[in-house]
């Protein structure tokens, strides 16, 4: 099938032109509508003219395609983007293709050579793209181009300030790429070889002949379509050739020993070592790069000596054998606590005296005071923080490289609330993925002779595959997909800007979660939340939603951990009943990025647990929605009360029973929301079940049509209805 750009409007800079005007021709020609712009100056930069944009229009409009001229310089990105919007609507491809050349030898460069390439290329690419990426953000997608150059890539003798700034370009389009991708806006950069009035200074006629424009164009119109998923891509092109770069990094050579100063002379002994791509390694993120710094520090303090670099730590010295760790065991561990801890674990993974349900894993005095049940996973995690790994023969590994991928956690009996547990680890199988080793750690717990809780870690250790191990075991607890429908009930919880730092208070204190130097080595902006500390969330969230906050309740608890989350992000809970089995999905609300998946809770048998015989919106659906209004009524209120001025009332239905109640108030102060019976007045109150009620938040049902089909029913004042799409469709986007 071919590919369409239909309905897609593409901006070209320098498109009067060599390869700006076949890019636009050939968009053009497969539907887009296209802007064309060229300033019309000459090589260096000098003069202005109309002519060659003209021209271009012209020639599409000549075969049947639609295109608007912009004579604009690539300083005024914003002017750029207006015309694109003003005569299509949209903007959905740029290619930053404009430029100039000033070659000179570096001596004999001038502040206005340098000044003037630097304009045109990196500081016009900025500006024309930042002009454009809210709206692409907005209708998430976008398709961005950086044109490089091989004088960029390898650098070229005179073009010092055309070097400089065509490598700039693609350092911009390998962070623009990273921070488009959760919003479908991707930008690759290209280096083309090809004839134009730059290249043609620099490049014999012979060679030129063979190096058409019409060469590249389909390299750009492919990484510009919705269809490819390339992101972040640098493409030499010219000739009818493509190919793919990427950076190498040779192993290298820690330099420095323990407790000694690094010395220029250790730097000289070791520069074979260092300068050796033997086994070369490919880096393709900031996280891999900084991952050989982190690791320098285990390196040295543990083996005291010159040795290799860490990344090849990772393969080389990870000397995994499945047949001699199998079955092994971790020294036993002990873990005494008070109530304190137990306390301290449940604020640890948000618990909070607001919620007078909470009160009971938080107050020691409380007639039901009890643990919650993750905190099953505290004794067992000590037995690992002891080392104890480390020991065990054919479990060879850098611990730098160690991920901690899925955890299940079983209860036979109620934790208590103090004593003294003692905890035994075993290898229960090595699995070879490939790219790293997944160990499966069985850890079992018991008071006294009593088995109390069972745990399985499943951790990854990066690089430490390739050993010739199986793929799969039947020892491993399997996570699960969750039904293939709407959750039966979705809880949104907050964290705070301290939960990390509040939850390694459990014993977690890997300076990953609290030390802003050690969190930016690995990658991240901030210190990251614990995994497990996530895991507590959804497990309470089942806890209170399925179970009444009953810990006796609780049976076991699987998950496997995806993404990381950042103090201060609201974790969202969605949960799907299938018997004595909740199904969850966490996400964060902020993102909707997915960050606990294949998860589960299993409860021990009743009855009274079913999403039907919740109270107050329990495994409704509408609850997200009414979640989500209340949210942004905290953070707008004031301006939808000046909007609106009225207060709505909500009967929420389901199998023509109310089960619940909702009040939006938008006249009073700056706006709340209430959940339950309402004491003041309601100006309106509108009736409707809940499956119709997210039918009409989704727009897949026209509220008038509703209203005359008798699923909605409206009291009071009629019109004020009208002003519900202020709430429900600006304010409420799921």
């Amino acid at each position: 099938m071919s590919l369409s750009f239909e309905g897609r409007v593409v901006l070209v800079t320098g498109a009067g032109g060599g390869l700006g005007r076949d890019y636009a021709l050939a968009f053009a020609e497969r539907g887009a509508s296209v802007v064309v712009n060229d300033l019309g100056a000459d090589i260096k930069g000098g003069g202005k003219s109309s002519a060659a944009a003209d021209k271009v229009v012209e020639e599409i409009r000549a075969k049947g395609g639609k295109a608007v001229a912009n004579y604009d310089s690539v300083e005024d990105g914003e002017k750029l983007i207006k015309t694109a919007l003003d005569a299509f609507g949209r903007i959905d491809v740029v290619v930053n293709n404009a430029g100039i050349l000033r070659d000179r030898s570096f001596a004999r460069t001038s502040d206005l050579d340098w000044d003037l390439i630097q304009r045109v290329h990196l500081r016009g690419s900025f500006l024309v793209t930042r002009a454009a990426w809210n709206h692409m953000k907005n209708q998430k997608f976008g398709r961005i181009i950086m044109t490089s150059s091989a004088a960029g890539i390898y650098g070229n003798f005179g073009q010092a300030n055309y070097s400089a700034a065509k490598l700039g370009m693609l350092g911009l389009a390998n962070t623009l790429a990273i921070e488009g991708r959760k919003y479908n806006v991707h930008c690759n950069t290209i280096a083309p070889v090809a004839a134009s009035r730059l290249t043609e200074t620099v490049m014999p006629p012979d060679i030129l002949a063979f190096l058409k424009s019409e060469y590249v164009a389909p390299m750009v119109l492919w990484l510009c379509h919705e269809q490819c998923q390339e992101n972040g891509g640098l493409f030499e092109v010219g000739a009818g050739w493509i190919g793919k770069l990427r950076w190498e990094r040779s192993q290298g050579c820690i330099v420095r020993q323990k407790n000694q100063p690094m010395t220029p002379e250790a730097v000289r002994d070791q520069w074979d070592k260092i300068c050796d791509f033997t086994d070369a390694t490919k880096p393709a993120s900031v996280q891999e790069s900084l991952q050989s710094i982190i690791s320098v520090l285990s390196g040295v303090e543990s083996e005291g000596e010159v040795g290799a670099n860490p990344t090849a730590a990772a393969a080389s010295h990870s000397a995994i054998n499945p047949t001699e760790a199998v079955g092994q065991k971790l020294p036993p561990s002990t873990f005494s606590f008070t109530h304190t801890q137990c306390i301290l674990y449940a604020l640890g993974v948000g618990m909070s005296t607001q919620d007078p349900d909470h009160l009971r894993f938080l107050y020691e005095g409380h007639p039901d005071f009890c643990s919650l049940p993750t905190f099953g996973v505290i004794p067992a995690q000590a037995a690992m923080m002891d080392g104890g790994l480390s020991s065990i023969p054919g479990l060879n590994i850098d611990f730098t490289q160690v991920l901690h991928g899925e955890q299940y956690l079983e209860l036979y009996k109620p934790l208590p609330t103090s004593g003294k547990l003692t905890t035994e680890a075993t290898v229960a199988d090595v699995l070879d993925k490939g790219s790293g080793a997944v160990v499966l750690l069985d850890v079992n717990t018991y008071s006294g002779d009593e088995l109390i809780s069972y745990n399985q870690f499943s951790v990854f250790v990066v690089g430490a595959g390739g050993f010739g191990g199986r793929r799969t075991s039947e020892k491993a607890k399997a996570s699960l997909p969750p039904p293939k429908r709407a959750p039966d009930a979705v809880v949104i919880d907050s964290t705070t800007r301290d939960q990390a730092a509040l939850y390694r208070l459990s014993g977690d204190w890997n300076p990953l979660h609290i030390d802003p130097s050690f969190a930016a080595m690995g990658g991240f902006k901030a210190p990251i939340l614990h995994g497990l500390c996530s895991f507590g969330f959804a497990a309470r969230h089942v806890l209170k939603q399925f179970a009444d906050n009953d810990p006796s309740r609780f049976k076991a608890i699987k998950v496997r951990f995806v993404k990381p989350v950042m103090p201060g992000q609201s974790l969202q809970t969605e949960m799907w009943k299938e018997g004595n089995r909740i199904h969850i999905q966490c996400k964060v609300k902020e993102t909707d990025a997915i960050v606990l998946a294949g998860a589960y809770v299993d409860l021990h048998g009743t009855s009274e647990a079913s999403p039907e015989n919740l109270p107050q919106g329990g495994g409704l659906q509408s609850e997200l929605v009414f979640a989500e209004i209340g949210r942004r009524i905290k953070d707008l209120g004031s301006e939808l009360v000046k909007k609106v001025n009225a207060v709505f009332g909500w009967e929420i239905t389901k199998d023509g029973k109310n089960v619940a109640q909702w009040t939006i108030d938008l006249k009073n102060g700056s706006g709340s929301l209430h959940k339950g019976p309402y004491s003041g007045k309601v100006d309106v109150t509108i009736t409707v079940s809940d499956e119709d009620f997210m039918e009409v938040v989704l727009g897949k049902l026209n509220p008038q049509k509703a209203f005359f089909s008798g699923k909605l029913k409206v009291r009071g004042n009629i019109m004020l209805s009208q002003k519900l799409e202020v709430i429900l469709k600006d304010y409420a986007k799921l």
